[in-house]
């Protein structure tokens, strides 16, 4: 219940030496000869990036991998004790028969779907969650990619070759039927591990997204292209909304995108308009529109336009005041009858919360008024307004008069309680203002700025 604002802080430092660490390492994964890049440490990798503060190491999942692979010999020696896959170790040796490879993949089948109930997340498709390799152990659900990267990695270890294919729409996995290495699409069986393992002619993959599409899209794609399809669906995630859950998310999988490609222009630019439009490093935002005029000076009039507001928004900066100071015995706020840091409870909506801010009157603009029908109540926008920290990890402006003391005040589970709190007393949290913390949107740290917070108090 103390030290919030540290703990606070800590946290921001260690995700980003963790992050620059993860990058390090899967930089030189990309190094590495194809042969040598697992497609489930690539997963691991982007898992780690995206969670830099939990438990997550390829160690634990692959043993949760062989797991499974081991329930899968059980079946495979109820069916064919002179199974072949029973004898080998961690697919060393690679089944020729076809037949004998089917029954790896019947095997597979029951244990994933059947025994432990493994399935496609079509009710919650669009969760992050079903991109995160340790999330899909947990939850035994997935994507197309995600549970395609678990169950290949599965057969591989069985001694069945299977291959990734870039399907559109339907990450697909492909197992040869005919002559290895055949250019022949129609020489492979389709896998759909999104669909319980259902084995697919062509026809049936064309059925599957509704329409025709050229060979090229049935080929095997490498370790690289499958972890650009995964970071893509995370960077689509990101976009679809606007929150600080969903920025941070499409910040973490840009980085993930230009570890693999550098110099794409297109993903650049994103990086510079998102750092621009959350008005964070804008120094770091000068850097990459000179590295965009480099790689395509057709970008001009873009990058001139944010270049000049990056350094407008430099100068407003160097001129805040910082932040203006509130007294409630001003007579203008008056009206105002709670504090910072008391624990509230919404009367109409039952969450509880914590104060962090307060206005005399709603701040809003009209649209937004309008939207949240705040005209309904009796004072309508003419009453303060509160700034609150919800127990369910959201912000919220709430009206005075839907707001109630909590008889039972609680800790607020809420991840940016440090920034604005040092204590939470039992009764209420204590505001953080013994420090000298102007609360930056974002703290990118070098190794110096690391040494002066452990040498001082005030960073």
């Amino acid at each position: 219940r103390k030290g919030l604002t540290w703990k606070y802080y800590a946290k921001k430092i260690l995700y980003f030496l963790r992050q620059q660490n993860i990058l390090k390492n899967l930089k030189e994964y990309l190094q590495r000869p194809t042969e040598r890049q697992s497609f489930l440490e690539g997963a691991v990798l982007i898992d780690q990036y995206c969670n830099p503060l939990s438990d997550i190491c390829l160690k634990s999942v692959q043993a949760q991998v062989d797991d499974i692979t081991d329930k899968v010999r059980k079946v495979l020696r109820t069916k064919n004790p002179r199974h072949p896959s029973l004898a080998s170790k961690a697919g060393e040796v690679l089944i020729p028969e076809v037949e004998l490879q089917r029954q790896v993949l019947d095997a597979m089948n029951c244990v994933l779907y059947e025994q432990l109930k493994y399935k496609g997340n079509e009710l919650d498709y669009y969760n992050s969650l079903n991109s995160y390799i340790h999330q899909v152990l947990i939850r035994r659900t997935g994507i197309p990619i995600s549970l395609s990267v678990l169950y290949l990695t599965i057969a591989r270890q069985l001694g069945v070759k299977l291959e990734p294919v870039n399907f559109p729409s339907h990450f697909l996995l492909r197992w040869c039927q005919g002559k290895e290495g055949s250019t022949d699409i129609f020489d492979y069986t389709y896998i759909d591990a999104f669909g319980k393992g259902k084995q697919l002619t062509v026809k049936e993959c064309e059925y599957l997204i509704g329409h025709h599409v050229t060979e090229e899209f049935y080929g095997v794609v490498t370790s690289k292209e499958v972890l650009q399809r995964m970071v893509g669906n995370l960077l689509n995630l990101g976009k679809r909304e606007s929150t600080d859950q969903s920025y941070q998310l499409l910040r973490d999988s840009l980085d993930l995108y230009l570890a693999m490609y550098p110099d794409n222009v297109q993903h650049l630019m994103l990086q510079a308009r998102l750092y621009f439009h959350l008005g964070i490093w804008p120094e770091k935002v000068l850097d990459i529109l000179q590295h965009i005029q480099a790689l395509d000076p057709s970008q001009h009039g873009a990058v001139g336009y944010l270049v000049q507001h990056t350094l407008e928004h430099i100068e407003r900066r160097k001129e805040e005041l910082g932040p203006e100071v509130k007294h409630r015995s001003d007579e203008k706020h008056k009206e105002v009858c709670f504090s910072i840091g008391l624990i509230m409870k919404h009367k109409r909506y039952g969450y509880n919360c914590v104060i962090y801010g307060w206005d005399p009157a709603c701040m809003m603009g009209h649209e937004w008024i309008r939207n949240m029908n705040v005209h309904s109540l009796p004072h309508g926008p003419h009453q303060p307004f509160y700034n609150v920290l919800v127990e369910d990890g959201s912000c919220r402006y709430a009206a005075q008069e839907n707001l109630e003391y909590n008889s039972e005040p609680r800790e607020i589970p809420h991840p940016d309680i440090g920034r604005y709190f040092s204590e939470f007393t039992g009764l209420h949290y204590l505001a953080n203002t013994e420090l000298e913390i102007r609360y930056p949107e974002d703290l990118e740290l070098t190794r110096a700025t690391v040494q002066k917070i452990y040498s001082s108090g005030k960073e």
